[in-house]
């Protein structure tokens, strides 16, 4: 659900990427989701009553929090809106698609999850995936500051992920996606002036795009997200984004009326086939 949730916000920010600028967008979202989120919160202490709720974080588990929901809720939105208004879809994928293959290497360094063989050739093949998907919408033309963007926010995802995974050993999913989502949003904005000209006045379309986006692929889709996280390591959870292109292309089949070609339909399902070598665990031996 939450890839499939994530894919399609591709498809809703490629339908409004001439009406709502990136920062706006992403402001817009996150205060959607902000609102869902609080809601949720409040909703699960009124149904405690009486009882004791989860304690917020505090300390480094806080700080891991908000630092991850600053980098990957509020400066990674805003620079991949930004890099994919500079350079074609297939560069932006690709090089956004470096993310799970950093967060499992940083994870086997920092985290101590170690390189499972399985794991990494996975990783491997879901990449190459993507590449096939990227060859079929490469312009050739490269923009220095989009590709610039584009490695800027793999490099925020990967971050924004390990930070995340040290949350949740001392603090529960809810909590920790609801507070990091505040923090995105705190960091957006600056933006508010202007989400309130294009937004504002603009027809209701892009007005419930930006809803749909602020209430499945972030509020949601992010809740899942951290709901598994703090059940399996950070290089498999992230391994599993890479099912993402495939399923977008999909997508923009269906509600854009992309045609996609063969190449970016084999590429879909090569991602697929290395998002299952991640997942396979080795027999127990006797």
């Amino acid at each position: 659900m939450t890839m499939t949730f994530w894919a399609s916000s591709f498809v809703v920010i490629r339908a409004l990427g001439d009406t709502v600028d990136p920062g706006p967008m992403a402001l817009g979202r996150l205060l959607v989701g902000s609102a869902v989120l609080t809601a949720l919160v409040l909703l699960r202490r009124a149904r405690r009553a009486g009882r004791r709720t989860p304690p917020l974080p505090r300390g480094r588990a806080l700080a891991a929090t908000l630092g991850y929901g600053a980098l990957w809720f509020g400066v990674y939105t805003v620079t991949v809106n930004a890099a994919g208004r500079l350079v074609d879809a297939g560069t932006t994928a690709m090089l956004v698609n470096l993310a799970p293959v950093l967060v499992a290497l940083l994870a086997g360094f920092l985290l101590r999850e170690g390189f499972p063989p399985q794991l990494l050739l996975g990783l491997l093949v879901a990449f190459a995936g993507v590449l096939l998907i990227a060859s079929a919408s490469w312009t050739g033309r490269l923009h220095p500051l989009g590709v610039g963007l584009a490695l800027a926010a793999a490099g925020l995802y990967a971050v924004g992920v390990l930070l995340q995974k040290q949350a949740l050993a001392t603090a529960e999913p809810l909590t920790v996606t609801w507070l990091g989502c505040l923090a995105g949003t705190a960091v957006t904005l600056p933006f508010a002036g202007t989400a309130l000209e294009q937004l504002g006045g603009r027809s209701w379309p892009a007005t419930l795009g930006v809803v749909y986006l602020g209430i499945f692929p972030t509020a949601v889709a992010f809740l899942l997200w951290t709901y598994a996280l703090s059940r399996t390591s950070a290089g498999r959870m992230a391994a599993s984004s890479y099912v993402v292109p495939g399923i977008a292309v999909l997508l923009s089949w269906l509600f854009l009326a992309e045609t996609p070609t063969a190449v970016a339909l084999l590429g879909g399902a090569v991602s697929l086939a290395g998002v299952a070598l991640t997942r396979l665990r080795r027999p127990a031996r006797r």
